[in-house]
Formats: C-alpha cells, sequence, structure tokens
C-alpha cells in the first residue's frame, strides 16, 4: 500500500488505497511497476547511448577553416 501512495506521485492518498478492492490494488501496483520499468528502461537506453560515443574527443562545430575569421590588426600611421 505504502508503495502506491509515494509512487502514485499524489494521485492515491493512504486511505482511499486502503478504501480498495484487492484485485484494484494489485492492479494498480503492478501498471505502476509497468511505468516505472519502462522508464528505468529508457534512462538506461539514453545513458548507454552518451557513454557509446568517444568521450575522448570534444564535439566541435563543423566550420569550414577560411580567411573570415582571421582578421589583421590595423597598424598606427
Amino acid at each position: 500500500m505504502n508503495e502506491i501512495v509515494f509512487h502514485g506521485k499524489g494521485g492515491y492518498t493512504w486511505d482511499t488505497v486502503y478504501e480498495m478492492p484487492i484485485w484494484l490494488r494489485n492492479f494498480t501496483f503492478q501498471k505502476l511497476k509497468e511505468w516505472y520499468d519502462k522508464e528505468q528502461e529508457q534512462i538506461e537506453k539514453q545513458n548507454n547511448q552518451l557513454t557509446n560515443k568517444s568521450s575522448k574527443e570534444i564535439a566541435r562545430p563543423n566550420i569550414p577553416a577560411s580567411s573570415t575569421y582571421n582578421a589583421t590588426v590595423p597598424t598606427k600611421k
């Protein structure tokens, strides 16, 4: 019961869960468990995508080198 109240994110009060029939409590618990399992899988998938990239190289913008960015400093006359 406490798991449903805690992981329900405010959707269930203790009294509401206590008054639920057992079959509905079990169903609600299973749905919450499935939700958090899927959420955990998505988090792990995202973390794997981030860690699989080469962390030694810094991602740099794809800007070609040109003289546009090479400015010369004016000299005093």
